[in-house]
């Protein structure tokens, strides 16, 4: 067998491999692309699924909390930010916005208690959302919780587990604006002590509540002398 002989065969031998391979190549692209498309169908089939549940434990944990920081709360009605005016949230507008929104409570016999309000400001690790009670007649602050958190564990998250911090928001003053101060130097109604070893988080709480004041101090005071609403 002469040597051109020898090179033609080799040559018909490495073509029969590469299109051998090239099915297989294009079988391993399909069954990839199959495979894809089947993890993101699983994907969106639980993001459509588990949607409305989130939505739902976040409405009821929302709902536990506006009792939580209004005492006497038996019912409450979502007002919405209109124009510049609180309206009930069936006027809310249809332009698919964000709407920013605040809950007025009532007792048994429907007498009003107080606003519930929702507010969010940045923290030491993210965003801090809280809900806090207001008395607007006496311009205090008469409860707090923590909607969301995720500030360091041991400290940061003490904003919601220490009970000596959450006593500062029992009565606590808005005007003059509300101060941080180190622990066990509190001399005044307005003062919120600060959680020793996560001063970042408690002054993130100061200031989202002297920001959320500033928004919605004259807006409520609007609401209750239009609707007369009378003292707790």
């Amino acid at each position: 067998m002469g040597i051109n002989e020898v090179s033609s065969e080799t040559e018909i031998e490495q073509g029969a491999a590469d299109e051998a391979k090239e099915p297989a190549s294009a079988l391993l692209v399909i069954t990839l692309g199959i495979a894809g498309l089947l993890a993101g169908i699983v994907l969106v089939g639980t993001f459509i699924f588990t949607k409305p549940l989130i939505e739902q434990n976040k409405a009821e944990a929302l709902q536990r909390a506006i009792f939580k920081v209004l005492a006497n709360c038996d019912s409450f009605e979502e007002l919405v930010l209109v124009d510049g005016v609180l309206k009930p949230a069936g006027d809310k507008t249809k332009d698919g916005g964000d709407v920013k929104q605040v809950f007025v409570g009532y007792d048994k016999n429907k007498e009003f208690v107080g606003f519930a309000i929702p507010g969010a400001e940045p923290g030491f690790q993210d965003i801090i959302g809280v809900i806090y009670g207001y008395n607007p007649h006496e311009e205090i602050i008469v409860g707090f919780e923590v909607l969301e958190s995720k500030e360091t564990p041991g400290l940061g998250d003490k904003i919601f587990k220490d009970l000596a911090f959450q006593e500062n928001f029992k009565a606590l003053r808005v005007s003059p604006e509300i101060v941080i101060v180190k622990n066990g130097q509190k001399a005044n109604d307005n003062e919120v002590e600060a959680i020793t070893g996560a001063t970042i988080s408690s002054k993130a709480v100061v200031r989202l509540l002297n920001k959320s004041m500033e928004e919605w101090k004259k807006l409520i005071e609007a609401y209750v002398e239009s609707e007369k609403l009378g003292k707790p």
